[in-house]
C-alpha cells in the first residue's frame, strides 16, 4: 500500500540522515510487526546488525522470515535488552497503541540506547482525527508536534527534527475519516487501492519526501515523524 511505502521511505531517509552522527551498534525496529520496515533497514544498513521486536508471536515469525534477521518477542514497555545496547531505535506507530504505556516505552528506549544513540519515530497525528480506523488498529492516542516534543524531553531526549507528513493528501484523509458516513463496525482503511489511486498517492508522498530531504518541515499532516538523541551530537542545533 502507498502509505506503508511512504512511511518506510520517510523513516529510512531519517535513518540515513543521522547514521553518521549516531552511535555505533545494532539497530532495533521496536514494534516491527510482520517485518516490512525491518527488511528495508537490514538492506539499507548491511554493515550493522538489525534486530526486530514485537509483542505478537505470529508477527515475530513473519518478520524473521521476511527480513532474515533476528526478531525477539517482547513489549516496548519493558525491553528485554541491556542498557546502551543499540546505536539507533526506530519505532513506527507503536506509542499510540492500546497495549503501550508511552512514557514507559520512551524510558525503555532511552535506557537501551547508547550515548549519542538516536530514536526515530512515526506517529499518527491529532487526537481529533480519531476514527473507526484507529479503533480497528488499536490506536488509543494520536499526537501533535508539541506533545511528542514534551514527551521526548521528559524522557531525557533532545529533539533533532520533527515534522508532519501526508500533508498533500490530508484534506482527503479528513474527509474520508470524519465526514464520510460511518459503516457497521470498526474497519481500517489500510488496504490496496486501485492502481490509479495508488499511483497518485505515491506521487504526492514522493513530492513530500523530496521536500523533507531538503529539510522542510510540514506544518500539518496525517502523521508525524520525529528524531531525538539520547545525547545530541556536538554542534547539532535544537530543532
Amino acid at each position: 500500500m502507498w502509505w506503508f511505502g511512504a512511511m518506510h521511505a520517510n523513516l529510512l531517509l531519517l535513518c540515513r540522515r543521522v547514521a553518521g552522527a549516531a552511535a555505533a551498534g545494532p539497530l532495533l525496529d521496536a514494534g516491527c510487526g510482520t517485518g516490512g520496515l525491518l527488511a528495508r533497514i537490514a538492506d539499507a544498513f548491511p554493515e550493522r546488525t538489525a534486530i526486530g521486536l514485537d509483542a505478537g508471536g505470529f508477527a515475530c515469525a513473519r518478520a524473521a522470515a521476511k527480513s532474515r534477521r533476528p526478531v525477539c518477542a517482547g513489549s516496548v514497555n519493558a525491553l528485554p535488552f541491556a542498557d546502551g545496547a543499540f546505536g539507533a531505535i526506530v519505532s513506527a506507530d507503536v506509542l499510540c497503541h492500546r497495549g503501550v504505556d508511552e512514557r514507559a516505552a520512551l524510558a525503555q528506549f532511552h535506557r537501551c540506547l547508547a550515548e549519542h544513540g538516536v530514536l526515530i519515530l512515526n506517529l499518527p497525528a491529532y487526537d481529533w482525527l480519531m476514527s473507526a480506523h484507529d479503533e480497528a488498529v488499536s490506536n488509543v492516542r494520536r499526537y501533535t508536534r508539541r506533545r511528542i516534543v514534551r514527551l521526548l524531553e521528559g524522557a531525557g531526549f533532545r529533539l533533532l527534527f520533527a515534522s508532519y507528513w501526508n500533508c498533500v493528501l490530508f484534506p482527503v484523509m479528513v474527509a474520508t475519516r470524519k465526514l464520510a458516513p460511518a459503516g457497521a463496525g470498526a474497519t481500517s482503511d489500510v488496504k490496496l487501492y486501485p492502481a490509479t489511486v495508488e499511483a497518485l498517492c505515491r506521487a504526492a508522498t514522493r513530492l513530500e519526501r523530496a521536500l523533507l530531504r531538503r529539510g522542510l518541515r510540514f506544518p500539518f499532516g496525517g502523521s508525524l515523524i520525529a528524531v531525538a538523541a539520547k545525547q545530541a551530537p556536538e554542534g547539532e542545533a535544537h530543532a
